[in-house]
């Protein structure tokens, strides 16, 4: 901070966080609060607990230096403590319960929602503070807990809107991984080795199979020129793991038992398999149908985090950047089972699942492709202050139709008013110059169908001028409403 009086601050947005107006705030508040209306009718109880927790206790980003401030946002307390921000719902919540074990019911169901924030690097899509909606389970063994969380996330991406062909959730457990493991002979203690399949089998989506067998052999050099070097696993080893990964089939039956010869004779993956029929006879008993929660082995999620069932939800659908290249969200939610976070605290098992929607990045999703459906609010143009009132009445009289509207509050011109209503993504102006006042009239610009008869039109001069009459009318002052309401229900430009 400079002392000196003339000094400027450079007006810049901190790297990785945004800003939020009115639309994007709006499209937020409504997912968190359909999401969290599902979450409280399944019987989930509301929880908030604050920003900041003692670093230790978050536990999953916290490096071994005397700074803990990798993943996380870290400041030093005036008692030598170091707090951190959230990375997520779930370290608040394994503290909560652990402080408050012996007055929660068992199982404790809380939901929640709220930012979090995590010291990484910013990219496209990936933001160091975003909104999360959870709901958790914690002290349900069973995985009965687990199909619920499912169940329920399908419930809730339905209630914002969501079709059931335009999302999934994707669903495997780790027993069933650790059961391919133990079949081809990697010993339990082998971490480097589980790790390096793991995380060959989550690369699937952008290496394709033939990149997954690579880097479950000797390795892979990618179009760098980059070697990474492989899990190192013997040939029949290799194609065990890729027949794995490819058993998905169409049907949660079938892929139980395109899986089950390849498991079946490790305890774990028997112990895998029983948890997902057990899932999938309750999303039947519940009516999830089959393309809405997909039974996928390549799902790998948290692999140093996650202990049994875990689950992510993929929009089915992409949108269009403003380039036209054709961009896929990924994931929007995703959670599992993760038995090992309170007993950190207690020293006993103490087992939890639960699932969390990415609100921002939903809403992200939601906004790029329902940017051209939007629109802004019906402006009315002020012309004369002299007549001001009478402006503020028309928008009152259209808001009380049901309109959006607003008032043009500035001090320019016609022309400036009209590049604000534009900028505003108003799809209609209301003009009343001397001429329609004399006449008791207004006028109406239908701006949507302006912009898209000018693109059409090009460079043409007099094809633009032939279109003028479609795009504004004339009407008595008192069918302004009936007026707006046919301009908005008329056919656009194609």
């Amino acid at each position: 901070m400079s002392s000196n009086p003339t000094f400027r601050p450079k007006a810049r947005r901190p790297r990785g966080l945004i800003d939020r107006r009115g639309a994007d705030l709006a499209r937020e508040r409504a997912i968190v609060d359909k999401v969290l209306a599902v979450y409280e009718a399944w019987g989930f109880e509301r929880l908030e607990t604050s920003a900041f927790e003692y670093a230790d206790a978050l536990g999953k980003f916290l490096p071994d230096q005397d700074r803990p401030n990798e993943g996380v946002f870290a400041l030093q307390d005036d008692d030598e403590q170091w707090l951190a921000l959230r990375y997520d719902l779930t370290a608040p919540l394994a503290r909560f319960v652990a402080e408050n074990y012996e007055a929660l019911p068992k199982p404790y169901r809380r939901c929640a929602a709220g930012p979090v924030w995590r010291n990484e690097k910013p990219g496209p899509g990936r933001f160091r503070e975003f909104w999360q909606c959870d709901a958790d389970s914690v002290g349900a063994p069973s995985a009965a807990a687990d199909a619920e969380m499912i169940a329920m996330a399908c419930a809730a991406f339905e209630a914002v809107g969501l079709e059931r062909d335009r999302f999934a959730i994707k669903v495997n457990t780790r027993r069933l991984l650790n059961g391919v493991l133990e079949t081809i002979g990697v010993p339990a203690d082998d971490a480097r080795t589980r790790l390096t399949v793991l995380r060959a089998v989550d690369k699937l989506d952008r290496l394709g199979l033939d990149g997954v067998r690579l880097l479950l052999g000797e390795g892979r050099t990618d179009e760098s020129g980059d070697f990474t070097k492989g899990a190192e696993l013997p040939p029949p080893a290799v194609d065990a793991v890729i027949g794995f990964v490819a058993a998905g089939r169409s049907t949660r039956e079938a892929t139980l038992a395109a899986i089950e010869p390849l498991v079946s004779g490790a305890e774990e993956g028997r112990a895998g398999l029983a948890e997902l029929t057990s899932i999938a006879a309750i999303l039947s008993a519940l009516g999830v149908p089959e393309a809405s929660a997909v039974f996928d082995p390549t799902v790998v999620r948290g692999l140093e985090y996650y202990t049994g069932a875990v689950f992510e939800a993929q929009l089915s659908f992409a949108t269009l950047a403003p380039d036209g290249v054709e961009h896929s969200f990924g994931s929007v939610g995703g959670g599992g089972r993760y038995d090992d976070l309170v007993s950190r605290f207690k020293g006993q098992p103490i087992p939890a699942t639960g699932f969390s929607v990415g609100v921002s990045r939903l809403a992200a999703a939601l906004a790029a492709e329902e940017a051209a459906k939007v629109d802004g609010p019906v402006v009315v143009l002020a012309l004369d202050q002299a007549h001001v009132a009478d402006s503020f009445a028309m928008a009152a009289e259209l808001r009380a139709a049901g309109f959006v509207a607003e008032v043009y509050l500035g001090g320019a011109g016609m022309k400036a008013q009209m590049k604000y209503a534009d900028r505003r993504g108003a799809p209609i102006a209301v003009i009343v110059g001397d001429d329609e006042r004399q006449r008791d009239a207004v006028s109406l610009k239908n701006l949507k169908l302006g912009a898209a008869l000018a693109e059409r039109a090009g460079d043409d001069r007099d094809a633009w001028a032939k279109t003028r009459a479609e795009v504004q009318v004339e009407v008595p002052r008192a069918q302004l409403v009936e007026a707006a309401r046919a301009m908005l229900a008329a056919p656009q430009a194609e």
